[in-house]
């Protein structure tokens, strides 16, 4: 059984995963909308990003994702809901601690690819890939500093984004944040060990497509917006153990098995890459 994870948040709760964990799925009331007064919203972002409260793509926009971000911080730190929190919610977040933006130096290796220039879209074409690639070197560091390319490019007017080139990017990717980029580039397929299991729980809420990951004290660890299934193919809902974390995988596209599968298409084979359906 596979879940399709966010690209930008997923692979640090697969990450989690590794570990052998039982998944609980169920529809879940949302939490209320909750946001520090007096932080940028970039810097809010980032704060909650590097606290494991994935905001969703870094944006600088206080969209729902943030805001359901920030009421998950809140609620698994303790502290109270509304403006009068201001304060411990910054002090709990390390606001001022750290810089929301640093500067970056694009590497040989962000810039070599491979690349490929669009993604087809129809199925048999994009069988005939021999890899769903990043469609070019910004796109790659989005998806390295969890944010908008659009973004990227509002924070560093006139950058080619070439190999070389020195970038202002937000500060997203600590210790721990680097060594999960690296794993994940390598790719890692294996079984949680006998001492492994039960370190950690996930919850994916159908109501709120919020995945949630808690450690064996029930306290939250993780919080990311995923996808959780739709009307047509819904969500599954019960209790499950991960037995198999697969990286990069191979998309089975099957048209038969799908809604609104084309079913001109044959059964195809579709090669694995960060744009491929199956995820990351």
């Amino acid at each position: 059984m596979k879940f399709k994870l966010t690209n930008l948040s997923g692979f640090v709760a697969v990450a989690a995963i590794l570990f052998g964990t039982t998944i609980a799925i169920a529809a879940k009331h949302p939490v209320p909308s909750v946001r520090a007064v007096g932080l940028a919203e970039l810097e809010l972002q980032v704060l909650l990003d590097r606290a494991n409260f994935s905001p969703g793509q870094i944006d600088d926009e206080n969209g729902k994702n943030s805001r359901e971000a920030m009421a998950a911080f809140q609620a698994a730190r303790g502290i109270a809901p509304g403006a009068r929190s201001r304060k411990a919610v910054l002090a709990a977040l390390g606001a001022g601690s750290v810089k929301s933006i640093v500067f970056y130096t694009i590497t040989a290796e962000d810039a070599s690819g491979p690349f490929i220039k669009t993604i087809p879209g129809d199925m048999t074409e994009e069988s005939k890939l021999p890899g769903l690639y990043y469609t070019s070197v910004l796109e790659e560091l989005g998806e390295k500093f969890h944010s908008a390319p659009v973004l990227l490019q509002r924070l560093n007017p006139g950058a080619r984004f070439t190999a070389g080139e020195h970038i202002r990017v937000p500060n997203v990717l600590g210790a721990a944040q680097e060594a999960a980029t690296a794993t994940r580039a390598v790719g890692v397929d294996r079984k949680p060990g006998p001492a492994e299991a039960g370190m950690v729980k996930v919850v994916v809420s159908k109501k709120t497509s919020i995945l949630t990951v808690f450690d064996r004290k029930g306290e939250v660890i993780f919080h990311a917006p995923v996808t959780s299934g739709s009307e047509h193919d819904p969500l599954p809902l019960g209790s499950w153990v991960v037995t198999l974390v697969q990286r990069n995988p191979t998309y089975n596209y099957n048209p038969a098995l799908l809604w609104d599968g084309d079913q001109a298409n044959a059964k195809v084979k579709i090669a694995p890459g960060p744009n491929n359906k199956a995820g990351l």
